[in-house]
């Protein structure tokens, strides 16, 4: 098996706050995720605001250090790498972020955000040949050199600064490129166009890509793989042709059922009912953080966390409602062979005992008074 180019393995980051009392955030918690370099794939990694989806750029990007786990590229820890192996991750680790406004300096063209790149990795032996990669990755990028080049960021549209910054990306010859949530600022017209940018990079230059975005839709239309996040922990992950068609976790359900129907003359219905969100965000690993909200709470939810269950071929959720199904195993613990193990009499099964199985409700679909009260 070929080494990884990136590897989260069982990631966890929590954030303290407070001097006399203190307080602990557990933004992320135990997250493992592999892109292979034989397997080019758009991974999304999608879930409400406050979820962990910036916190595990971050961690990826080598931003923030994580309170335990590995980020590895290569096969080797990020956090030790030498001087050259860290250049050789900026290069072929690249980001493509949110707001297509904030990373220009106004004061400057655009080509400078180009020119940087090119200089700062020496990817040319001289300014003609700099010049010739730059409008070399325009052209891949749909964007016509001649009408972007020479002009200041303000004379841009959103579209075009974004699919700029996609170029710089491109400009090192990345293996890996994470897009945190690249078209939420630019118009629904433009956002086709940059997604199909995205799946060109992926299919002819073999660019894998992380894809974080609170849009699913558009993570059912471009992504291989899908990550759901509640609060730092994975609620259901897998083949995005199986997990959005037919969602095992509650939470996935609800928010699979709180996207509008597009129609002026249905009435939206219902009321949403949150709990304090303090209440939400300081709660511990040791229970299962969407009990608060879920309508199929049982006494075990509160009593520990789910693991991920194998709910379907490449299918994982980490709901109790599936505690007959084989836990994953090995993949996530030791980053082998993605290897499943059942739940023992003295574990999870132990624990739920006090449900007989007609007790349990069904996993399937959130009944309709809880999708209601979410709408």
């Amino acid at each position: 098996m070929p080494t990884p180019i990136l590897e989260a393995r069982r990631v966890t980051k929590v954030f303290r706050s407070g001097f006399i009392t203190k307080h602990e955030l557990i933004a992320l918690d135990d997250f493992s995720l592999v892109f292979s370099p034989d397997r080019p794939t758009i991974t999304t990694i999608a879930g409400e605001s406050g979820s962990g989806k910036t916190t595990l750029a971050n961690l990826i990007l080598g931003f923030v250090s994580p309170s335990s786990g590995q980020v590895l590229f290569e096969g080797k820890d990020i956090w030790k790498l030498s001087k050259a192996e860290w250049v050789t991750f900026r290069k072929e680790v690249q980001a493509v972020f949110q707001d297509p406004y904030e990373v220009y300096n106004p004061f400057y063209l655009v080509d400078s955000v180009l020119e940087t790149v090119v200089k700062r990795f020496h990817l040319a032996d001289t300014p003609a040949q700099g010049r010739e990669i730059i409008i070399n990755a325009l052209e891949v990028l749909g964007l016509r050199p001649d009408e972007v080049l020479g002009k200041y960021p303000h004379q841009l549209s959103g579209g075009q600064r974004q699919r700029i910054m996609v170029a710089r990306a491109f400009l090192t010859s990345p293996r890996f490129i994470l897009a945190d949530e690249p078209v939420s600022m630019v118009d629904a017209s433009l956002r086709a166009l940059i997604l199909e940018n995205m799946l060109r990079l992926k299919n002819e230059f073999g660019i894998s890509f992380m894809y974080i975005t609170h849009d699913l839709s558009t993570a059912y239309q471009i992504s291989d793989d899908i990550y759901i996040l509640y609060l730092g922990m994975i609620a259901e992950h897998g083949d995005v042709n199986e997990v959005i068609p037919n969602p095992k976790h509650p939470y996935t359900q609800l928010l699979l059922s709180s996207v509008p129907n597009p129609d002026p003359d249905l009435a939206w219905e219902g009321t949403i009912e949150l709990p304090p969100e303090d209440t939400v965000r300081l709660q511990t690993r040791r229970i299962c953080r969407f009990s608060m909200r879920c309508p199929y709470v049982m006494d075990v939810c509160r009593q520990s966390a789910p693991p991920l269950y194998e709910v379907g071929p490449n299918h994982y959720a980490s709901c109790f409602l599936y505690r007959d199904h084989p836990i994953k195993g090995s993949a996530e613990t030791n980053g082998a062979s993605g290897e499943v193990t059942r739940a023992d009499g003295n574990g999870i099964r132990a624990a739920t005992t006090e449900r007989t199985e007609t007790d349990w409700p069904d996993p399937n679909r959130p009944s309709q008074e809880a999708a209601s009260s979410e709408r």
